[in-house]
């Protein structure tokens, strides 16, 4: 498929060296466009064939095509992997302008029909977890020609190069082209299961915890500071730990011992019980991170429109249950 917004660059529009051979103009095939992207963002043949599901061969053989139409190298190979030239550099963004111009098309072509396509979320994994399944079940069946990929991983996602359309996070970040929203505030308390606490010393004072088995995040795995939360209540040592909430609640229901809980996945652990609810809350902050660009492109501006008011209803329902 031809992309006919941006399928021709004039000699102004492009390096000189890149069209010696074509006097005016070249054509570009936006199929290569795109596995140029995934190669660009993630530096290898081999994870753009991946994200891709392609070959890593036929990717090397669609740069190389894409390269032949260009009549300039894109990439040069290092050590670290697949770099951009200074060719690359500058075609990268008429290549970004041509997605952008496509999701733009997308956009407008599902605006009176409901959203379409395929977006992809990221989001740290007690949101992807507890909040999203039920946020988003409810967009796709009122969408029924949008796909949603929810990407969780304990980690900042690279929106730059395009990790996801959009993420999730629990700090609002300082540096980057970036379009943040604020979604919501929560709550997090510390809690245990009720046959814990029958079984160990009672807990009435913040000194009280002091010999309980704590539960929380690997230390050295703490990758933004706002999840560092048992520092925030006083407690140090970690007995039991892993990087991912869904594993500490679950070490918490099988009654393990103590630690942070997200309120709004107490419906889904009835056992456990909240210690000292009114001394120990935390309170925390939801975001939505998107590529500046993307502003202009209208299906992600709806689609982060019903993804922000969902949120903010399943965690004031949830939160209140």
């Amino acid at each position: 498929m031809t992309l006919g917004l941006v399928q021709r660059y004039e000699k102004r529009q492009f390096p000189k060296r890149a069209l010696q051979k074509r006097k005016d103009v070249f054509e570009l095939n936006w199929d290569d466009v795109r596995i140029f992207l995934s190669v660009a963002r993630r530096e290898s043949l081999s994870g753009a064939a991946q994200a891709l599901r392609l070959d890593p061969a036929t990717v090397g053989r669609r740069i190389a095509r894409l390269e032949h139409a260009a009549d300039t190298v894109l990439f040069v190979k290092s050590p670290q992997g697949y770099v951009l030239t200074s060719a690359g550099e500058e075609f990268l963004d008429h290549a970004e302008a041509a997605e952008q111009a496509m999701g733009s098309m997308s956009g407008l072509r599902g605006r009176g029909e409901g959203l379409t396509g395929t977006i992809r979320v990221g989001a740290p994994d007690g949101c992807a977890t507890f909040l999203l399944p039920h946020v988003i079940s409810k967009i796709v069946e009122e969408n029924p020609g949008l796909d949603v990929h929810v990407v969780a991983l304990p980690r900042v996602f690279n929106l730059s190069k395009r990790e996801a359309d959009m993420a999730i996070g629990v700090s609002r970040p300082q540096t980057g082209r970036l379009r943040i929203q604020r979604i919501s505030d929560y709550a997090l308390h510390l809690a245990a299961s009720r046959d814990y606490l029958a079984e160990h010393a009672p807990i009435l004072h913040r000194d009280d915890l002091k010999g309980h088995r704590v539960v929380g995040y690997i230390p050295d795995m703490i990758h933004d500071r706002e999840l560092d939360y048992l520092a925030e209540l006083g407690l140090q040592k970690v007995d039991l730990a892993s990087n991912l909430v869904s594993v500490q609640l679950a070490f918490l229901r099988a009654g393990a011992g103590l630690g942070v809980v997200h309120d709004f996945a107490l419906p889904d652990a009835p056992e456990l019980h909240l210690i000292l609810p009114e001394a120990l809350e935390l309170k925390r902050t939801f975001w939505l991170i998107r590529h500046a660009d993307d502003a202009r492109v209208e299906r992600l501006n709806r689609f982060a429109t019903v993804l922000t008011e969902g949120l903010r209803h399943e965690i004031g329902l949830r939160q209140n249950a």
